[in-house]
């Protein structure tokens, strides 16, 4: 499964990269709004530090399908096409955009994803993913992790190999861990869930006691310390 970080803070981004290993950043216009600054300058500061090997997501922005081509094409000008998918909203002008995008040769990913046939009709028309919105599904009294193991087996048993989830909208490590298991391919959580995976007192207290078992018998707390 894919890891893409769901934030536009260069320090967050910047740290997440320093510790774990993960495949891109994606965004939107609320997460760009939360910097601050203008979203071209972020976006291009995103690209230029992951590189052009890692993916970027930038969402289009505007309602009918002619505009979203036209966001698409500043998007891929602004911070190259190789690596770059376009996020496009999963309503009808949006499926319209991201045929017209395929013809292209430009990645789209179809999201604000909360039913299954939004995600089949994004694919269908040619989107290389589709994001469901995991706990956003839960907030309306739905069973986002149901729904989103629903899109993939869609996508799998339809043979649509092109297309794969990108799960979105985490609340918790756990169910981003209940998609992984299920072989999902992709996920994009918060930096404070993507530590989650590993925030466990168990996990700290074993290594302390290494390290004081190891310092009580040499009175150092690393190995390249020892003469």
């Amino acid at each position: 499964m894919k890891l893409m970080i769901d934030d536009a803070h260069m320090d967050e981004i910047r740290r997440i990269y320093d510790l774990y290993p993960v495949d891109g950043v994606t965004t939107n216009p609320s997460i760009l709004a939360k910097t601050g600054k203008d979203p071209r300058n972020v976006l291009q500061e995103i690209r230029n530090f992951i590189g052009e090997d890692q993916i970027l997501f930038a969402q289009a922005v505007a309602l009918q399908a002619e505009g979203m081509v036209k966001d698409a094409h500043m998007i891929v000008d602004l911070i190259g096409r190789k690596n770059t998918v376009v996020k496009i909203p999963s309503i009808p002008e949006g499926f319209k955009a991201i045929r017209l995008l395929k013809k292209e040769g430009i990645a789209t990913c179809g999201t604000v994803v909360y039913t299954p046939m939004q995600a089949y009709l994004a694919a269908k028309a040619g989107a290389s993913y589709v994001a469901p919105y995991v706990n956003r599904i839960d907030n309306m009294g739905y069973d986002g992790i149901a729904v989103t193991k629903e899109i993939h087996d869609i996508l799998v048993r339809n043979h649509m190999d092109e297309c794969m989830v990108l799960a979105a909208s985490f609340k918790n490590s756990q169910q981003v861990m209940e998609l992984c298991k299920y072989g999902v391919g992709a996920a994009t959580a918060a930096p404070a869930v993507i530590d989650g995976f590993v925030k466990n007192a168990a996990i700290d207290g074993a290594v302390q006691d290494f390290i004081h078992d190891f310092e009580k018998l040499t009175g150092h707390t690393a190995m390249s310390d020892l003469d």
